[in-house]
């Protein structure tokens, strides 16, 4: 038996539904109708079957089998975070015919008079937030579906937690319904107000806080609130970042954070990608706190554990960088080792023989190609009226990977 051709048409905005005639044609002659209440009520007069959009697994087994032909009724464009991606998923595209509308998010900015080919759309539908949160920190202009859970004030105040305040912000309610309303407000105006369930939020960079008077790469050390300045100075920061050969999208650990100053700058060289931060001394867990928020530093995540603790629950690593070690070297060793993706790196920062000489036979123990950079740093001082060289003690930069040298 034949399988008929399935309908995906999208409704447009309540009240301003807007159907095209082809899409009017292909309801007109659709013996089943499938939909939310809302979206069925549009047809009193439909003639055929009518049934409710509640379960999806029941409802792609009928379309899987039916031989009848049938309309199902999205909102908007249903490719738009919408049904459209679970059905082109589970059924052969070859059998979907797809009739898009006008999106709520296309309406809002419509309405707030604000190009959105430039914005990026988050959901946080049923989603969790910290990949959200990371997308809207990047983003200069960013449209987001907000549920129950993750309201528009939940967002402004991980916002203002990441120390990303620089946005104006749209609350946009209850889209084509009389009681629509638009309310142009600051994050932390947003913070303070309760939400219809029915939303977008519109949020348009204005400024980058803390940022503009700091570089992407060579933070002065200074810069870095931090406990007897026990920091990855910057010119060794530099090598180490370029040891560590970052690209987008890649996960990151900083094991043994300390200020976070190697994070803070990973971050800015990969904006897209994730990087966990692990420290549990009291005292350095505060200065990161602190570093985190003044540098707005969107995709880096405090995970307050001692290495080898804390790096189950993470996902496995593109890069490692192993700051300190706690006098675990060689258990952090072994667990990234097991962790570590086909392609990764690991660089460590070693300022003693000693533990050169373990990172060294740790690594190659493991099977690693390893490679030692001594960086040996001197910079001007003002001696009276004369300047000279301050030596400072050599750092080994030790990079390690596996296959081919």
């Amino acid at each position: 038996m034949e399988q008929q051709m399935i309908y995906l048409v999208g409704a447009g905005i309540e009240g301003w539904e807007g159907f095209g005639k082809q899409a009017l044609e292909v309801i007109d002659q659709a013996e089943v109708l499938i939909g939310h209440k809302r979206l069925l009520d549009i047809f009193p007069n439909f003639k055929g079957e009518k049934r409710l959009l509640e379960d999806l697994s029941i409802m792609l087994e009928y379309l899987k089998t039916t031989n009848k032909r049938t309309v199902v009724l999205g909102s908007g464009d249903p490719n738009f975070f919408g049904v459209g991606r679970f059905l082109l998923r589970n059924l052969p595209k070859d059998r979907v015919e797809i009739y898009p509308n006008v999106t709520s998010v296309q309406y809002a900015f419509a309405r707030i008079k604000e190009p959105w080919d430039d914005a990026t759309f988050v959901s946080v539908h049923g989603r969790g937030l910290k990949p959200a949160l990371d997308r809207i920190i990047a983003s200069e202009k960013t449209a987001v579906l907000t549920d129950a859970n993750n309201t528009p004030a939940v967002i402004a105040r991980e916002l203002i937690n990441r120390g990303a305040e620089g946005y104006e912000a749209w609350l946009c309610e209850d889209l084509g319904l009389p009681t629509e309303k638009f309310t142009k407000t600051d994050v932390r105006g947003l913070a303070e107000i309760s939400s219809s369930p029915l939303n977008i939020l519109i949020l348009i960079k204005t400024w980058e806080p803390n940022l503009e008077n700091y570089p992407v790469i060579g933070i002065r050390d200074d810069e870095f609130a931090t406990a007897k300045k026990l920091i990855t100075k910057e010119e060794v920061r530099a090598i180490t970042l370029g040891k560590l050969q970052l690209q987008d999208d890649l996960v990151m650990w900083d094991i043994g954070a300390g200020s976070g100053s190697v994070s803070i700058e990973a971050s800015n060289l990969m904006p897209n990608g994730r990087i966990f931060a692990l420290e549990k001394n009291p005292q350095y867990v505060g200065f990161l706190r602190d570093n985190l928020k003044k540098f707005a530093a969107r995709n880096v995540l405090l995970i307050e554990a001692f290495a080898p603790e804390g790096l189950d629950d993470l996902p496995d690593p593109d890069r490692v960088f192993i700051g300190g070690s706690g006098g675990m070297l060689e258990e952090i060793i072994e667990a990234v080792d097991r962790r570590l993706k086909p392609d990764g790196f690991i660089v460590l920062n070693a300022v003693t023989l000693d533990t050169l000489t373990k990172s060294v036979e740790f690594l190659e123990d493991h099977g690693y190609n390893v490679e030692v950079t001594c960086v040996n740093i001197s910079k001007t001082r003002t001696l009276t009226e004369y300047k000279m060289f301050a030596a400072h003690n050599p750092v080994y930069v030790i990079a390690a990977w596996k296959g081919e040298e």
